[in-house]
Order: C-alpha cells, then structure tokens, then sequence
C-alpha cells in the first residue's frame, strides 16, 4: 500500500520522541461555507450527516481572541466556517477522504469528500493542519500537529495516491473581504516553508493544494466590516491594523474531483431559473430548492410530492437527486404549460430528467382522489400559496346552484374554484403529510412571515410530526420566509382526524393570522414610509403605459393579420 512504500522515507521524520504519534488523536476537517442563506448552513450540515450516517464526530469553537474581539461584536452566528473533529481510529475504519478513485479497501466507508459534497451551501473543506486568532498562532499550531506526520505516511490518502516525495503541491492565500499584493501573500506562505514538502511546486492541479485562510469579522452581505482599503483603494491604516478573528491552515480536500472551491465549474448555476423555458412568478430559485432537498434527506430512489406544484422548479430539483416525482395542483392550466415548447415536462427534459407525474388536484380533498390510508412517500417538499403573489384557491363555487359541465365540454373544461384560507392550507397540509408519509419521512415547507411571528407559538403543529428545523430567510425589513421541516414519528389514527385538525394552531386565529394577509400587511407598513404617496403615483402610471402599449401592440397585430388574409 502508499502507507507501507512510505514507511521508511517517514521513519527518520517521525523516529524523534518529540514528535506526536499519527496512529491515535483526531482527525479535524474546516468547512467553509457560503456567506449566503446563513441560517440554513447547520440544518443542511446536520441532514447531510444524517443521510450518510455520520455520526461520530464533534464541533470545536472557532478561534478567535477575546482581547480584540467578542462573540456579540463579531456576530458570532454568521462566521462562514466549521471545525469539525473526528476520532482517528474512525478514519481508518468508518470514513475515507480519498480524492482518487476509492480503493478495494476503502470502499466499505463513508468517503466525506462525497458526503460533504451534497452540501449546497458548501465552498470547501480542508483538512485541518492548524488554526489559531493570528497568523503566528495558526504556525506554531502547524508546528505541532501531527497532520503533516500523516501526510507523509499517507495512509488515509488511499493506496492509489502518489508517494509523498512525488506529490506536487501549492500553497494558496485565502484572505476573506481583503486583498493583499503578491509580496504580502509571499510573506504569508513563508511562515509555512518549515514543512519543506519535496515534491515539485505545481500551481494549475497540483496533487495537493494547501490552503491559507486569513478570517475577519463579515456584514451580511459578506463584506468587511472593516475593510482593508478605502474606495480609492488606499490602505485604511486602522483597519489594516485590526488583528484578523481566525486564521487556517490545512490541505484541500476534493482537490482532485471538484477544485478549491466547490461551487465552482457552474456546479449550481446550471440550473438557474433563467436557464429553464418554463417558468411562473412563485418558480422557487434552484439553490433555495437544492437546500430543500438536503433537508428533506431525499436521495436516489426516493418518492417525493409536491401538493403545490405550480411550474414544477421543486419537483425538477428533487428530480436530480434521482427521486422520484409527483405533483398536483388544482390550477389545470399550470401544469399544461403555455405551449409545447414551455411547460413542466420541457423543464424535465432540458436536463435529461424522466417526466414527472403530474395530476389536477385539490389538497384539502386529497382524501377523495387518493388512498389516504397507505403511507407512500418519503418525502414531501412544497411551497403552499400565501396571497402575496398567488393566492390559494380550492374546489368550489361562491354560487349557490351550480350549471352542470356538459359531456363535451369535459376535456376542456376548468373547474371552477373559491378562495382557500391560508390557516386551512396549513391545516390540511400537515394532516396529508402525517396521514401519506412513511415513518420517518419528512415534511419541507416555506412558510413567510413579518416580524412579530414567534417560532414556539405560531408555527403549525400535528401531532404525528415532529419539528427538526426552522431555518429563516430576511426578503425585505419587515419580511422573511422560514423553511420548516418535520418527520413523521407517529402513525396516523384516522378516528382523530377533527382533532388533529383543531390543534394546528396553538393559538386558534391569531396564530393562523400571522402567516395571512401579508401582502396586506406589507403594504400597511410601505404606507407608513415617507413618500409612499408620490412613488404609488409613479408605479400607477408606469403600469397604465405598459398596459396601454400591450393593447396598442395587440391591436397592431391584429391589423396585420387581417391585412394578410385580405391580400391571399
């Protein structure tokens, strides 16, 4: 193996007694995240180690000195990055990080690089070799550890790796919200030439590519809080002198399959709404819905349902994680598409996806179209109707006597539909998730909501589903969407289906109200800005030209048309 035709180039390096033994201890990974959807990196993490069963492993507190820093001035909650420590002895048992293709002898465990790469909101993951508050913290922590031992044994890196003598390798500087010239990055990687690697420098793929991440404290638009240079691009002396929150260092795992950074090789842009021919004003964006997915723990072979299918965006990204899809919604002309060339079905096609099952369904009558009583999905992932770009409707009529549908206008024919009260969507959603669900399976929803809304009181509940995760997601001053996912626990009992449907909310009405009417309730707080008057003013008249031009444009092509037929 690559260990054993190491052994005797690492047998005078590690022969010393002050050096730490590489055979025991932990093995430590940093993941750096996205400065985006913030709130939803630990539940993404956590669904992700669920599905590939990890489990054996811990935080540890990110570094930072308190001398110059707090965890309430730095904003603690938002740092971009995780430690996370294995027990060595799992590593040559449980788990690989193998960049190469997976060795005989490997190929019964975990390999974290694929785990970890299921991950939407994942930029990288390094092996972690030392970190400290400051750049000389973070070397005398190189200096100590016994990652570098290990890399040159090499046993963790799979019997398919390069003898260590043989690896090429560069170092890269990786400084968070600030920049610094060539010099001043030639400085940094100085610190590290104690490790004296023997194999050639290579900077387009190399074999190994270390990193140096230098932290400082971040906005919420992932900016500096104290950048570095002005706007003139002169160095802000106080800034500049500001001691970093953290400093990493470590090699980059996935090198090999996916580069430095994760998300590159248009990994995620791929499926970009812009890309897709069929899209409506609630398509869901594709990384929002790919987050989903993971929270959803859906994976090949799953059989997922979206009861709100609109244009179909969250049944295509569970698609490409080789799930299963089934839709319905209760608007026919949706899901039929506006032509052959823009409807759900080319959407599934466009990216070599097997059609969905789609049905024209109304989900607070899913009991009379479907068997109610026989678990069938694994998961299911929706985005319900709130009334602030598109309201719920359900089957029915505001008429009192209705005009039966003639037999040959049955094809065609639109059923008519009513107003569907936001607190009955949520009601009866639950109740078709704890009812169709297998044990175990999980429930994803978005639910919006302004900023009086408490999590402990005014999120739907059901007795059979249990509450995993609420992550939230700021849109505007006074509002944000949060994206809740529940796993069913208990089995559904059918002789309690009015209970369950009256405990949905903790607090009756006034719970259910606080996800209702938020269009009308945004629009009661843009009224309280000043100028609201004059820009309502505006927009009323852009609105009147625009539709004064449709009109104008429609009339002008029917003139053609007509000059056409009246020349044939």
């Amino acid at each position: 193996t690559n260990c054993t035709s190491q052994h005797q180039f690492s047998e005078m390096e590690e022969s010393s007694s002050s050096t730490p033994s590489s055979d025991d201890g932990e093995y430590t990974l940093l993941i750096e995240l996205v400065h985006r959807h913030v709130g939803f990196h630990d539940a993404e993490l956590a669904s992700v180690w669920r599905m590939h069963g990890i489990q054996d492993f811990t935080f540890q507190e990110l570094p930072m000195d308190t001398r110059h820093h707090s965890s309430c001035s730095t904003g603690n909650n938002i740092r971009p990055f995780r430690i996370v420590t294995f027990p060595w002895t799992a590593i040559e048992t449980d788990y690989s990080v193998e960049d190469n293709e997976i060795s005989d002898k490997d190929k019964g465990k975990t390999n974290l690089i694929t785990a970890l790469s299921r991950c939407t909101l994942i930029r990288s993951v390094i092996e972690l070799w030392g970190c400290g508050p400051v750049l000389k913290d973070c070397v005398e922590s190189v200096r100590a550890s016994v990652s570098p031992h290990r890399h040159r044994r090499g046993c963790h890196l799979g019997a398919k790796a390069k003898p260590y003598s043989e690896r090429s390798w560069k170092i890269t500087i990786h400084t968070l919200g600030s920049t610094y010239n060539r010099e001043e990055q030639g400085d940094m990687r100085s610190q590290f030439s104690f490790l004296d690697f023997p194999g050639p420098v290579q900077m387009k793929c190399p074999d190994d590519e270390f990193l140096f991440i230098r932290e400082v404290e971040l906005d919420s638009n992932g900016g500096a809080v104290y950048p570095r240079h002005s706007e003139t691009k002169c160095i802000i002396p106080e800034n500049d002198a500001r001691p970093s929150l953290g400093c990493y260092f470590g090699r980059v795992l996935g090198n090999n399959r996916m580069g430095r950074n994760w998300r590159g090789s248009n990994r995620i842009e791929q499926f970009s709404l812009k890309k897709r021919k069929y899209l409506g004003p609630t398509s869901m964006d594709s990384e929002l819905s790919l987050i989903m997915t993971n929270l959803a723990l859906i994976d090949k072979g799953s059989f997922v349902f979206d009861p709100f299918t609109g244009t179909g965006s969250i049944l295509l990204t569970a698609a490409l994680r080789g799930a299963y899809v089934f839709g319905t919604d209760i608007d026919l002309r949706v899901l039929r598409g506006r032509s052959e060339d823009e409807n759900i079905l080319a959407n599934f096609k466009q990216f070599n996806l097997p059609p969905p099952e789609l049905v024209r369904c109304d989900n607070s009558l899913y009991h009379r179209h479907f068997r109610s009583h026989l678990p069938l999905f694994d998961a299911i992932l929706t985005d319900p109707p709130y009334g602030i770009r598109a309201g719920a409707r359900k089957s029915g009529s505001k008429r009192d006597e209705v005009r039966p549908v003639l037999d040959e206008h049955r094809h065609d024919h639109v059923a008519q539909t009513k107003p569907y009260a936001v607190s009955d969507v949520m009601a009866d959603l639950l109740n078709v998730a704890a009812m169709t669900l297998k044990m175990g399976g999980r429930l994803t929803y978005i639910i919006p909501s302004m900023k009086d809304f408490n999590e402990d009181e005014d999120l739907p509940r059901h007795e059979c589903l249990k509450l995993v995760s609420v992550c939230y997601q700021p849109l505007q001053t006074e509002l944000g969407r949060r994206v809740v996912t529940l796993e069913k626990t208990n089995e559904y009992d059918e002789q309690k289906q009015a209970q369950y449907l009256e405990s949905t909310w903790l607090n009756g009405a006034q719970s259910a109200e606080k996800c209702a009417n938020i269009r009308e309730r945004l629009l009661e707080v843009a009224k309280k800005k000043p100028g609201y008057e004059e820009k309502a003013a505006i927009r009323k008249q852009k609105r009147k030209l625009n539709k004064e031009t449709k009109k104008r444009a429609k009339r002008e092509q029917a003139a053609q048309a007509q000059e056409m037929l009246e020349d044939k």
